[in-house]
């Protein structure tokens, strides 16, 4: 029963963090100015955005697993910009650019796998001392 508990207030958590997490984001990409900065903070917010996306989707998974697969999705997403098609596919559909992002930059690999090692020990410590981590 336990368990149970700490599963489902884990998934809340992780909903309540992923909202808020792309409100900061939305607001990063539409209000400010495009600068290293926002590109920097808005890299950061999408590897937290996918972390806590997987946790929604499988709380009961050890946070280092869910940082692990974060960092290669992060990682893969700016690969694959390297094939030119997110460009293309933006060019169809502009709210792509959200997921898909649209030229490569290699200080997004290193922003990506900090911020998930970030977010990874913070999942881990509160997880702990909140009873989320099942």
């Amino acid at each position: 029963m336990a368990a149970r508990t700490a599963v489902k207030r884990r998934r809340i958590a992780a909903v309540v963090a992923l909202a808020a997490v792309v409100t900061a984001g939305l607001a990063v990409h539409m209000l400010l100015p495009d600068s290293a900065v926002t590109d920097i903070a808005g890299d950061a917010l999408y590897a937290a955005a996918v972390a806590a996306f997987i946790v929604v989707l499988a709380p009961r998974w050890n946070p280092l697993l869910i940082g692990g697969i974060a960092a290669v999705w992060c990682v893969g997403i700016e690969l694959f910009q390297l094939t030119g098609v997110p460009v293309r596919v933006a060019e169809v559909f502009p709210p792509a650019v959200l997921v898909l992002g649209t030229v490569f930059d290699a200080r997004d690999l290193v922003v990506y796998v900090l911020a998930i090692a970030v977010v990874t020990a913070v999942d881990v410590a509160v997880g702990r001392s909140a009873g989320l981590t099942p």
